[in-house]
């Protein structure tokens, strides 16, 4: 795939998928409406509004480095060719799928919604299986000994600290 191709697959791609799931979704469960903060916890809205902000940035780079390095889409239908071990990649094997979590949650800490947290399960859990039963066997098809070897240092879901190098 060429890299205007790429580009333009990812950014069709974000708008379908994770701004559909990690913003309009939310929207329509909540409005975002501001609830009554959880007992106890009015300070936690600050969380939120951190996950939120910490979220966007790293799926953006991601989708990105998709496009510009892996030369292809997050979209199965548009893999990419290469595989992406760079950037957020390097401290977590799903960084698209955690920025996203992580805005949904944001969100409902900030708007102290149960049903955003619920979601955000639900979410998280649909991914988990997608990933465990479609996207890691295919990476592993695709890419081999390369992958193996990435999956073996990077966590699935819990960001490591400090970022993995590749050799």
């Amino acid at each position: 795939m060429r890299r205007q191709t790429a580009v333009i697959g990812s950014a069709v791609f974000f708008v379908a998928v994770p701004l559909v799931v990690g913003g309009i979704i939310p929207w329509l469960l909540n409005g975002w409406q501001f609830r009554p903060a959880f007992p106890g916890m009015a300070p936690i809205r600050l969380a939120g509004i951190a996950l939120v902000l910490a979220g966007l940035p790293v799926l953006i780079d991601s989708f990105a480095r998709f496009a510009l390095q892996g030369l292809g889409t997050p979209a199965p239908v548009a893999p990419t060719r290469h595989l992406v071990v760079t950037g957020f990649y390097r401290h977590v094997r799903n960084p698209m799928y955690v920025a996203v979590l992580a805005v949904i949650l944001g969100q409902a800490l900030l708007f102290a919604d149960v049903r955003l947290l619920a979601y955000g399960f639900v979410f998280w859990l649909a991914c988990h299986l997608f990933v465990v039963f479609y996207e890691e066997p295919t990476l592993s098809r695709s890419f081999g000994a390369d992958y193996d070897v990435f999956r073996a240092n990077v966590p699935r879901w819990i960001p490591r600290f400090r970022p993995w190098s590749p050799r």
